[in-house]
Order: structure tokens, then sequence, then C-alpha cells
């Protein structure tokens, strides 16, 4: 018909999404730590998929949902959000933005798609890695368990993400593998193990009952 214009179909919001493991990390801004003159702490986590819409995380502590969530990825920066939905090990986020923030976002997980990772070779004597299912607990020498995320880990230790900022030299366990802190972090602190444990035992290691409380304390 002449004269018709036929427009392109526009770019919708919910045909784009990333689904992939990420590193980053949240405040739940609600909370207020009171031994850290009331700053909300600060945890990591791993972001499953994310769309101009909603995010999926794997968490250390879990959001109650309507919660304020503040959340950094270094792909996609900083995310204001709400818990939607909690998950039995994390939650799924709401993203608050306006059209244009949407559209920005949209560009950036397009991005992040299409983009080849590169991989920084790791020097390190013992290589680290995030393992596939990063929620794990540790065990206290008083026979506490608490759950935590770990944010990487090799054969001779881990960075862990947790509700509690154990001291340097604290015995503790991360799953069944003992070890003792020994830095903090930004987002955590660092666990030495007290032995060099197999590569491809790790993972199993994670999810396996913590070791006997004497154990640690020896």
């Amino acid at each position: 018909m002449q004269g018709a214009v036929v427009s392109a179909r526009p770019v919708r919001h919910d045909d784009v999404r990333y689904i992939g493991a990420l590193n980053g990390c949240y405040t739940l801004s609600e909370r207020r730590d009171t031994t850290a003159d009331g700053a909300a702490p600060v945890y990591a986590c791993r972001l499953c998929s994310i769309s101009p819409h909603q995010a999926v995380l794997v968490a250390p502590v879990i959001g109650r949902t309507g919660e304020t969530v503040a959340a950094h990825f270094k792909d996609f920066g900083l995310l204001r959000t709400r818990v939607a939905r909690e998950l039995p090990t994390g939650f799924v986020l709401d993203i608050d933005l306006d059209e244009d923030g949407r559209d920005k976002l949209a560009a950036k997980i397009r991005w992040r798609k299409q983009c080849a990772t590169s991989h920084t070779p790791d020097k390190r004597e013992y290589p680290r890695i995030l393992p596939r299912l990063p929620r794990s607990v540790l065990t206290l020498a008083d026979g506490k368990h608490l759950p935590c995320f770990v944010i990487d880990i090799s054969r001779s230790g881990a960075a862990i993400s947790a509700s509690v900022l154990p001291g340097c030299g604290t015995p503790l366990a991360v799953g069944s593998m003992v070890g003792r802190v020994v830095r903090r972090l930004d987002i955590g602190f660092a666990v030495a193990f007290t032995e060099i444990y197999a590569q491809d035992q790790l993972e199993e290691r994670l999810s396996a009952p913590p070791p006997a409380v004497p154990q640690l304390s020896a």
C-alpha cells in the first residue's frame, strides 16, 4: 500500500538477559552494623542472571522480601534494587530504574554477552577457582554453625563472606576443611587451610559435614 510506513520491531527489555556467574557485592541498606559506626555491612555475592528488570543472586545473608539492596558488579555498576523473592541460596531482585536507565543497563548486558572473556593467568602456587556451589557452612571452635558464601577457593585456602568477621588467627572450618583466619578483606575474610587439599575434592569438601570441634581447637 502506497504511503504505508513499516516500523522496525522495537527491542524489548524482556529479550535482553545475561546468564552466567559474576562475582560482586551488596549491602542490605536497612540493616546497620552497630560495631562499625552504623555502616551497613558489605557482603560478597554471585550474580546468576540479570535483565534490565531483575537479577538473581547467590548470597551469604538473605534479604527479606521488600528489603532495599544496593548491589555492585564490575560490568553493570551500582544497582538500586529491592528483594522480590527469597530463595534457599539467595534472592531475586527487582531493579529500580527509569526507562533511560533500563536502556543503558540493557546495552551493558548486550555488551557482556558479546564480549569475549579474557582471563589473566593466575600465577599463584595454587590457583583460585569459583566454586560451582558457593554456599557452604562455617564451623567455629565453640561448635556454632553459620552459613557462608565462598568468594573463591584454592587447595590452600579460601576467601569467605558471612554475617560474622572473625579476628585473625581464629580457628574454623569451611565445610569440612579446617583452617585459620589470616586477614580481613573489604567484603569478608581470608582463610588459610591447615593442609593442602586435592583440587578435585574442593567442591565435595565444601558441602561435606563439618569436622569435630576438637579438631578446630587443636
